[in-house]
């Protein structure tokens, strides 16, 4: 049966608890590709592992593509076989090692970068090493490189405690900058540590995104919180195909709880 992932028309009423059938899809989360071993967050994952990774996909009959790619599918009804793969943040080490990984493995994906931060590092993070992001030139690379380019706010940060102004400056702002910068419509946002709520999905929707990607949100789950796995240096063949059969097991249920309400 396909899968209706229209966006809903803007509205400022609350967001139902049920909406649109979720994508039965696995989308993976990524960060960074580079030297895992300073890491306390463990977003990092060597360039090697990345390899190994995608090898084990493709030999399972699987192909990470872009999120546009994946939502196209899906409101077709033609998911199988795909996953997403998303990579959070905008690190320079996408460009220099982890897009080439993916082109050998005739793979896309999408990449949510923060056009506030151009050129700057991830100073959200207390800890660990300062990672070098993109700037337009690199964003603009990868872009050209087939991969599709999209939000994940101006500056990270958690849109759940920002005020109003802060709210419209990181989603709408975001978008309207990155059309700028890449010459296309945006389509889709990414939550900053995966924070979200109501409120904060009524803004991503208003503001014209299709989609939005968030990271495990319960009951909010839908084309504005789409949940997705996170995959790290230690995530071996067993463990991706645990995480695999897991996410399958979750959207079972998750449908199950949409049919009876």
């Amino acid at each position: 049966m396909p899968v209706d992932l229209t966006p809903p028309a803007p509205s400022a009423e609350p967001l139902p608890r049920t909406g649109p059938p979720r994508p039965s899809a696995w989308i993976a989360m990524y960060h960074s590709v580079g030297d895992p071993t300073d890491d306390p967050y463990r977003v990092t994952v060597s360039p090697d592992r990345l390899a190994a990774q995608l090898r084990w996909l493709r030999r399972q009959g699987l192909r990470g593509v872009s999120m546009r790619h994946l939502m196209d599918a899906c409101a077709r009804g033609e998911e199988h076989g795909l996953v997403g793969l998303t990579f959070d943040d905008g690190y320079r080490d996408f460009v220099d090692l982890a897009l080439p990984l993916l082109r050998h493995h005739d793979c896309t994906a999408t990449l949510f970068v923060l056009p506030g931060r151009l050129d700057g590092d991830n100073a959200w993070d207390p800890l660990g090493p300062r990672k070098p992001l993109l700037g337009a030139d690199g964003i603009r690379h990868a872009a050209a490189s087939g991969v599709e380019v999209a939000s994940h706010g101006l500056t990270h940060v958690d849109l759940t405690t920002a005020d109003e102004e802060t709210l419209r400056r990181e989603v709408s702002g975001s978008r309207a900058a990155l059309t700028g910068l890449t010459g296309t419509e945006v389509g889709g946002f990414c939550y900053p540590y995966g924070h979200v709520d109501e409120r904060v999905i009524t803004a991503v929707r208003n503001a014209g995104y299709r989609y939005a990607c968030a990271i495990a949100p319960g009951p909010l789950t839908g084309p504005y919180a789409l949940p997705r796995v996170h995959i790290g240096q230690n995530d071996s063949a067993s463990r991706l195909r645990l995480k695999l059969w897991t996410n399958r097991l979750r959207h079972r249920a998750l449908d199950r709880s949409a049919v009876t309400g």
